[in-house]
């Protein structure tokens, strides 16, 4: 038993069946990545582990508990946090103070942002952003505005503000989309650094093989909606019906 469960999920959206059958088991602890061609579902899919889609038929259960029908922050709440595919931060606002939100948040507390230091909890907020961006290399840039800086660094931001947390669960929608290689590298190694330091486990939807084959401890692969194949990163790699939904070669 998976700490995510995904069992008879379907979802048409009228005469498109975007999700077909949907079985997936996400072991605790593990890095476990979705791929797929253009069209296969899998945006479809994230939406619904996240609670924005609700299925037609079939469940979602996160460490026992349904997702299904919950509001972001309750989804939050249970331990899982999103990564989008763009970064989602506040641009307007310093690196530290996009830190210092997802910390308040989580506590649930009125909060002055250009007040802080008004009160002994939110001086300890400051903190513990202060001791995150540190633990990303990132304390440096703590009073720079967020927009200024490179897509790598943004999406390195948004992940330590998911972090922040306390997540169980990260999911990870193409966190490399539109970087450059050095860039990508670095979130590659960034993931593997808290992969190792946490009792985490990932789920990413990346399209970069790259970033699957050095990340992934083991690969589901949709193709029309419907899971084609499940395995460990070495049998999917040349796998022959992969292969054939990404190519359209002959198996």
């Amino acid at each position: 038993m998976g700490i995510l469960e995904v069992k008879n999920v379907n979802k048409r959206f009228g005469g498109l069946q975007a999700l077909g059958d949907v079985n997936l088991s996400v072991e605790e602890n593990s890095v476990h990545a979705i791929i797929g061609p253009n069209g296969a579902g899998k945006s479809t899919l994230l939406n619904v582990l996240i609670g924005k889609l609700i299925p037609d038929t079939g469940s979602v259960m996160f460490d026992g508990q349904s997702v299904l029908g919950r509001k972001p922050f309750e989804i939050c709440q249970m331990g899982i946090s999103r990564v989008f595919q763009t970064p989602e931060i506040f641009g307007d606002l310093t690196v530290l103070e996009n830190m210092m939100i997802p910390i308040f948040a989580k506590r649930d507390g009125a909060f002055r942002m250009h007040a802080v230091e008004s009160t002994a909890n939110e001086k300890e907020i400051i903190e513990q952003a202060e001791h995150m961006l540190e633990s990303l290399n990132m304390a440096d840039q703590r009073h720079d505005h967020s927009a200024s800086m490179s897509r790598g660094n943004k999406r390195r931001l948004e992940i330590g503000m998911c972090l922040s947390q306390n997540p169980r669960l990260l999911l990870l929608d193409e966190p490399t989309a539109g970087m450059a290689r050095a860039d990508t590298n670095n979130t590659i190694d960034l993931l593997k650094q808290i992969k190792d330091e946490r009792d985490i486990t990932i789920a990413i939807i990346e399209h970069d093989m790259h970033v699957v084959f050095s990340l992934a401890e083991r690969i589901t692969v949709l193709a029309q909606g419907s899971p084609l194949v499940e395995d460990t990163p070495d049998k999917i790699r040349g796998h022959p019906k992969v292969r054939e939904a990404y190519l359209g070669e002959s198996a």
